[in-house]
């Protein structure tokens, strides 16, 4: 979650996105954009980000020094809508299958005649933007020795960069990115490239596919991406200059022993290490994800063996934890509800353990997928209404890192439920963002000359205090 002007300190949004980028690069005068209120690219964008904020409304009256903090859709982030009541229909991606090995060399001139044979060399041209309203790109954007930057599209063209990377399909990363993209070439994972067209109608001849786990010459540095555990299509990018010095972004992810695994991070050190902060503080030390899917499972289980007219509800991003409403529907052998937006992604990716268990009507399962912010008693009181005559009662899990408590740490069956009437959700620490703990053992493992966080790094002492930690690792 790389933090840019528009994220406060503690890398969460500041809910108050301008529309800059938007008018340079559309050209708009009276700063006005129309949105299209109905159609896929809608339905998506209502279903919000990854880094929204999962308060319940009355839980911070006594806290008034505290942000407040509140899902929003990618409308209201970017300024088109206003807060309405919460979006109930789901949205969800799934992940691609392992792609085949091979080496390929691309050159970014080479792409940028074959996008437009009229335009002049990249990193050189200009768009008739006013400078002074050009963001600057944060040097934790650009990779060094090389004309790339990496999840920094809302500075626009950025000179010198011939090659934008993008880590992953999420606002914080892929924010600036629109249908009059022109600036460069963008590398990705061929999942995230399908996102990038299929949501934000980027022209195609600007988007790069690139297979994991393959080798690629990108004016002339060698190129890899790996997969990252985060959400559907994020990756881990790799960069080895032809001075030998190597350079790991790791975007938005969850470490894990398998990457321990990786060849190319077992047989190459890593000089400069970019690495996902999020939840770098000792008091973040959630369970695995595979504790917690078993915690849901059972919850799950025991609760429709009780009361089998309970109705299942669990929240997910536009992108991501897909793979709890998954584990829920392998285990007991039930479909996924989920709506037609959603369907349409999670199909279109050929993800069969997945795409096979989906239904189109909500009859015919007890288990649904809606946008984490519908996750609300009142809101889930009225999405029963409609199936009053065959649920009676509401089960709902809202899977984010940002639910656990030190109260209970690893101990999951501590956990106790938020109830309201027949209204019972579970908050539960399912995070697709590294703990503390593994944090330290990912470091541990690749013992990088430098460690540069990519988030919480708008506060000195965060700075600080974190840069303590990494010395500390490192001297173990």
């Amino acid at each position: 979650m790389s933090i840019s002007e528009n994220l406060d300190e503690n890398g969460f949004p500041s809910l108050q996105f301008s529309l800059e980028s938007e008018e340079e690069e559309n050209g708009d005068k009276d700063g006005s954009i129309e949105v299209n209120k109905e159609g896929f690219a809608s339905d998506f964008y209502n279903s919000g980000t990854d880094w929204s904020g999962l308060l319940e409304k009355n839980s911070r009256k006594d806290r008034p020094s505290e942000r407040k903090l509140k899902q929003a859709s990618l409308f209201q982030m970017w300024g088109f809508a206003k807060p309405d009541k919460p979006d109930l229909k789901p949205r969800a991606f799934s992940v691609s299958p392992p792609p085949k090995k091979t080496k390929r060399s691309i050159s970014g001139d080479s792409l940028n005649v074959r996008m437009n044979p009229n335009a002049p060399p990249l990193g050189k041209r200009s768009y008739g933007v006013r400078d002074d309203r050009r963001r600057v790109c944060p040097f934790y954007k650009k990779i060094p020795g090389t004309p790339f930057t990496v999840d920094a599209f809302r500075y626009g063209l950025i000179e010198g960069c011939s090659a934008y990377f993008l880590s992953h399909f999420h606002y914080d990363h892929y924010g600036g990115l629109s249908k009059g993209w022109s600036h460069g070439p963008i590398y990705c994972t061929p999942l995230t490239a399908r996102l990038v067209r299929m949501c934000l109608s980027v022209n195609p001849s600007f988007i790069c596919p690139l297979e994991l786990d393959t080798d690629y010459v990108i004016e002339g540095i060698k190129v890899t991406m790996l997969e990252a555990n985060h959400c559907p299509g994020a990756a881990l990018i790799h960069f080895r200059l032809g001075d030998g010095r190597c350079f790991l972004h790791t975007g938005d992810f969850r470490a894990c022993k398998l990457m321990q695994s990786y060849p190319l991070l077992v047989n190459q050190r890593v000089n400069v290490l970019y690495l996902d902060t999020t939840y770098c503080d000792p008091k973040y030390r959630f369970p695995s994800k595979e504790d917690v899917l078993s915690f849901v499972v059972k919850i799950t289980r025991n609760s429709l063996k009780k009361h089998p007219n309970t109705l299942v509800i669990v929240g997910a991003y536009s992108i991501g934890k897909e793979c709890v409403y998954r584990a829920i529907s392998e285990a007991l052998g039930i479909k996924i509800y989920a709506n037609a937006s959603r369907r349409k992604i999670l199909q279109s990716f050929s993800w069969p353990e997945l795409s096979g268990r989906l239904c189109s009507c909500g009859e015919d399962t007890p288990l649904h997928v809606l946008p984490i912010s519908s996750l609300l008693p009142e809101t889930l009181k009225e999405y029963l209404k409609a199936y009053m005559h065959r649920y009676t009662a509401v089960l709902a899990f809202r899977p984010t890192g940002w639910t656990y408590s030190e109260t209970f740490g690893n101990q999951l069956d501590l956990i106790k439920p938020s109830s309201k009437g027949n209204i019972m959700i579970y908050g539960v620490p399912y995070s697709e963002h590294s703990s503390f703990l593994e944090l330290r053992e990912f470091v541990q493992f690749l013992r990088p000359d430098k460690i540069i966080p990519t988030v919480n790094v708008g506060n000195a002492a965060h700075r600080d205090k974190m840069q303590s930690y990494f010395r500390e690792w490192l001297k173990a």
